[in-house]
């Protein structure tokens, strides 16, 4: 009875063991996601400031979406200079892995900041 008793225990701590094992797993992934969100709010955010203290890009026009890195510039611009240096702005962001310019040069445009 004290045998079986101690192989019981032997197996309930391995079966323990392997869950905490799965559980720990789950939420290192987890983790990864997270800081992958945070990471690309983090470059979002950067983004929009460096267009803010720019004079050609007006950053109310311009969405800035990220992710894992690569920015997706999108809205209006009145401009092919400004379109062009809203994508240099975006590249020189540390963490910026790549850029696609989906800008729309809005022709006459009267609206600005």
């Amino acid at each position: 009875m004290v045998a079986k008793t101690y192989v019981f225990r032997d197996m309930f701590s391995v079966v323990m063991a392997a869950v905490f094992a799965v559980v720990l797993a789950g939420c290192a992934g987890a983790g990864t996601k997270t800081g992958q969100f945070v990471d690309d709010a983090t470059i979002t955010s950067k983004v929009k400031t460096a267009f803010a203290t720019d004079k050609t890009v007006s950053a109310m026009q311009v969405n800035v979406d990220t992710n894992k890195g690569n920015v997706r510039l999108s809205g209006f611009v009145d401009s092919e200079a400004e379109k062009r240096r809203a994508e240099e702005i975006a590249r020189s962001v540390n963490g910026v892995r790549s850029v696609t310019n989906a800008l729309t040069v809005q022709a006459g445009s009267a609206t600005r900041r």
